[in-house]
C-alpha cells in the first residue's frame, strides 16, 4: 500500500540561500541539535515563529506626541482644578482650538499631514 499524496499547497518547493560564517553555522547545528531538529528547520521556525522587534517611531509621531502630551497636561491641570471645585471657565474659541488641535494631532500621528486636511 502506498503512502497517501498530501497536500500539494504544503510541499516546500521554494528555498531561500543565506551564507554564515563557520562560527554562525556551528551555532545553528548547535541550536537544531538540541532541539533534535535540521538547522533548515531550526531557521524556519526561528524565522517564522519568532516576534520581530517594532518597526521605529517615525520622527513626526514623536514631536507630535510631544505637543499631544502637553496639551493633555494642561487639560488635567483643568479638570483637577474643577474637581476639587474651582471654577474653571473655557472659551468656546479655546475649546473649539484644543479639538482642531487634537483632530490635527491625530491625523498627524497617522501620517497624514496639514494638506491632506
Amino acid at each position: 500500500m502506498a503512502r497517501p499524496k498530501g497536500d500539494p499547497a504544503a510541499v516546500r518547493k521554494m528555498t531561500i540561500g543565506v551564507r554564515v560564517t563557520a562560527a554562525e553555522y556551528a551555532a545553528l547545528q548547535e541550536k537544531a541539535m538540541a532541539l533534535h531538529i535540521r538547522p533548515a528547520q531550526w531557521l524556519r521556525d526561528a524565522a517564522l515563529k519568532r516576534r520581530l522587534p517594532a518597526p521605529p517611531v517615525p520622527a513626526i509621531n514623536i514631536a507630535e506626541y510631544g505637543k499631544l502630551a502637553r496639551l493633555s497636561a494642561n487639560l488635567n491641570q483643568l479638570v483637577k482644578l474643577a474637581h476639587h471645585g474651582h471654577s474653571v471657565t473655557i472659551s468656546e474659541d479655546l475649546l473649539h482650538d484644543l479639538a482642531e488641535d487634537v483632530r490635527r494631532l491625530r491625523l498627524a500621528l497617522l501620517g497624514h499631514g496639514s494638506e491632506d486636511v
